[in-house]
């Protein structure tokens, strides 16, 4: 089948082919048809399959008929991250070139003002993700009842990133006669019951199992402990054959730490993360699109639609929290027909979690053949001079003669501080038995440190100042 058998319109048609693209994916061969018909669509696929043309390409046909009104939106896409939302603007520039539509891009970490003006100029499509939407919303900047179209892409994540109350407020803002497409990798019972409160008699278009994995991707799991990991990894980026990869971590810190540390072994590393901002982000992205990085340490911000061509590997250092994260994150390769290898660095504190990836998908990820680097074993002590020779052991615990017959009041700070039996009493030397004793210039130190700074008077003052009574500390 070719995407001239699909009904698209002659111009977007030459759009697709001077992207390079003539023939349709299977969830694309499904959806496209059936958006052009005005019916509502439930995608699942799994992730590098195309899902996002498969919606971009039949909303420019559709939207190409109509015009813009200020503040009011003919269409609606949500989007979970900045990232993929900015991915589907750049689709819609590629495949809408030879149309004339109007786009905005509604993300934080961004001003609001270029956005508020895009929207009273009046767009077309608006590309948004719901926490900037619902604060624009809430300052009336926008309006929701002129929406012909509404899309809610990745709805599994936003479902973990707890945007549903959100997307439930949008949809009750809408009209009831929209067209409204959801698109997922995976169908949670939460996201079943929000398809069945929101689309109207809805297409289902499943072309791969609920949270399969793309098969052109070898999976592997390092058995490993949590202080080789980095070892581990490094290991793999030099032998594996890795051209670009992605390293994942669950927390943002180590992230970080990750970055630092590849990059102190001499590798080109960069990081993307939710503390940095926009700016930051995208500038990360575009050095490793354009080669200047080849290993990008990442949190499951960019887990989620990136589609970066030729990435070879991807590398779980941390096993995700949830499942349906480790199919989004391996998809990051293997993408288009391409074959990619993918590995998870397993520590006994990873082993619930990987058992719980490996339920998700009903098969056993096997075993890496490359090996954990082993610990160097400590050299066997040798005996002591006193286990060799007994009389040594006895000479041993004959004290100095220097420390023989101690003062008489020598220690009397020090036992009222650890008692009268105190080990310290007989190892310390005399030069801090001397500080610990009360004499010199230490004896306010030790004597007055726990004091309160206001003038003392009465019976405490008194038995506080006393050496022979103990201190308290209480």
């Amino acid at each position: 089948m070719k995407f001239a058998d699909l009904g698209l319109s002659d111009e977007l048609l030459q759009s697709v082919l001077d992207a390079g693209y003539d023939e349709p994916t299977p969830i694309q061969a499904q959806a496209i048809p059936a958006v052009l018909m005005m019916k509502d669509i439930i995608g699942i696929a799994q992730t590098g399959t195309g899902k996002t043309a498969g919606f971009v390409l039949p909303m420019i046909d559709i939207l190409a008929h109509g015009r813009r009104r200020a503040l009011m939106p003919r269409s609606l896409i949500l989007e979970p991250t900045r990232e993929l939302a900015a991915q589907v603007a750049e689709n819609f520039e590629k495949y809408g070139k030879n149309h004339d539509l109007k786009m905005a891009l509604l993300i934080g970490g961004v001003q609001m003002g270029d956005q508020v003006k895009a929207l009273q100029d009046g767009v077309d499509v608006l590309i948004a993700t719901p926490g900037r939407l619902m604060d624009l919303f809430e300052r009336g900047k926008i309006l929701l009842t002129g929406c012909e179209m509404l899309v809610i892409d990745e709805a599994d994540r936003m479902l973990d990133m707890g945007f549903i109350p959100d997307i439930e407020t949008i949809c009750s803002r809408l009209p009831t006669t929209r067209q409204t497409l959801l698109f997922s990798a995976t169908m949670p019972p939460p996201i079943k019951k929000l398809a069945d409160k929101f689309l109207s008699n809805p297409k289902s278009i499943e072309v791969a199992r609920p949270a399969a994995t793309n098969t052109n991707i070898a999976q592997f799991k390092v058995r490993c402990t949590s202080r080789q990991k980095r070892e581990v990894l490094r290991q793999l980026l030099r032998t594996d054959n890795v051209s670009t990869a992605i390293v994942f971590a669950n927390r943002k810190t180590t992230v970080r730490e990750l970055a630092k540390s590849l990059q102190r072994h001499g590798f080109a590393a960069g990081e993307i993360h939710g503390d940095m901002d926009q700016s930051a982000r995208n500038a990360e992205l575009q050095k490793f699109k354009d080669g200047d990085i080849s290993i990008l340490c990442a949190s499951d911000v960019a887990a989620r639609g990136l589609d970066v061509k030729g990435v070879s590997h991807v590398f779980n250092f941390d096993t995700p929290w949830h499942p349906d994260d480790y199919v989004h994150r391996i998809g990051r390769t293997g993408r288009g027909g391409a074959t990619g290898r993918a590995f998870t660095l397993v520590a006994s504190e990873d082993a619930e979690a990987i058992d719980n990836v490996e339920k998700l998908q009903g098969t056993k990820i096997p075993n890496s053949s490359s090996r954990s680097p082993r610990r160097k074993s400590a050299s066997p002590a040798r005996p002591s001079a006193a286990r060799k020779n007994p009389s040594a052991k006895a000479a041993a615990n004959v004290p100095p003669a220097r420390n023989a017959s101690p003062a008489p009041n020598a220690n009397r700070g020090r036992n009222a501080l650890h008692g009268a039996n105190s080990p310290a009493t007989a190892t310390t030397p005399n030069r801090r038995r001397s500080r610990a004793s009360g004499t010199g210039r230490f004896r306010s130190f030790w004597r007055f440190r726990h004091f309160s700074p206001l003038p003392f008077r009465g019976e405490g003052w008194e038995r506080g100042c006393s050496a022979q009574a103990p201190l308290n500390f209480g």
